[in-house]
């Protein structure tokens, strides 16, 4: 949390405090459950997540209009929600935690999602295996997801919203 809101971690944070544990799984979950309610209650039903009224399918499958104007919360809301890690930057701007990094992509409303880690911590023999989960992950709630090869051959998602056809 900083400034007495909830943040999703992008993986770009501090680590967290000893003991806090208990206390940002209830915060995850409380902010992605309002998360899921925005999306029942902007439903109509359409497919695009943009409409407003009550039902409309499931509230998993399509992105809301909050989610689009912030991909990088979104994303990392979704991950954390998951349960999979977020890496971590220490004071002194290293990594210290092995985890997903998510930022903004190269085009409007893409994120690009990393998994990074400290020097030597076994994250690039982990990138493959990880950012598939997040992929499936993301891929059933609305984001498409596709895994690309970067610059030293590292892995990468590109990440935008499924746009609904209706």
């Amino acid at each position: 949390m900083t400034g007495g809101g909830f943040e999703a971690a992008t993986g770009d944070g501090p680590p967290p405090a000893p003991g806090t544990e208990e206390r940002r799984a209830a915060e995850v979950r409380v902010a992605w459950d309002g998360m899921l309610q925005i999306r029942r209650l902007t439903s109509a039903g359409t497919g695009t997540g943009t409409g407003t009224g009550a039902g409309g399918g499931d509230p998993r499958a399509v992105p809301a209009a909050w989610e689009l104007n912030r991909p990088v919360r979104a994303v990392a809301l979704a991950l954390e929600a998951a349960g999979i890690p977020p890496s971590a930057v220490g004071a002194d701007g290293r990594r210290v935690a092995t985890g997903y990094r998510v930022a903004p992509g190269e085009r409007p409303g893409t994120v690009r999602v990393e998994w990074l880690g400290p020097p030597g911590g076994g994250a690039a023999q982990e990138e493959e295996g990880r950012l598939s989960e997040c992929a499936r992950v993301l891929d059933g709630l609305g984001w498409e997801a596709l895994l690309y090869r970067g610059p030293r051959k590292r892995r990468f998602l590109e990440v935008e919203a499924v746009r609904g056809t209706g």
